[in-house]
């Protein structure tokens, strides 16, 4: 790896796309595990570990127990609309 830390690698041919190789020591100090996400920005790509679906609820649920929170957050989307009022039929 050169002294300032930025490595040089081709973008290859992979079938009908297109890669880039990332030497196994970089992957491992990024730790950027299996899957990752890809962000476009101006002259760059930025990859980050991906994601998990509802990662952090478990820590977030926790915390609005101990404070005793008990409110709906999406209180302003449970509002009945005009079928609701007009149309159901309990």
């Amino acid at each position: 790896m050169a002294s300032n830390g930025i490595v040089r690698s081709r973008v290859i041919k992979i079938g009908n796309s297109q890669g880039v190789r990332i030497p196994k020591l970089l992957l491992e100090q990024a730790n950027l595990g299996e899957e990752v996400e890809l962000e476009v920005g101006p002259e760059r790509i930025i990859i980050r570990p991906a994601q998990r679906a509802r990662q952090g609820w478990d820590e977030a649920f926790r915390a609005m127990a101990a404070a005793q929170v008990d409110e709906l957050l999406d209180a302003d989307t449970t509002a009945l609309t005009v079928w609701d009022e007009e149309e159901w039929e309990w």
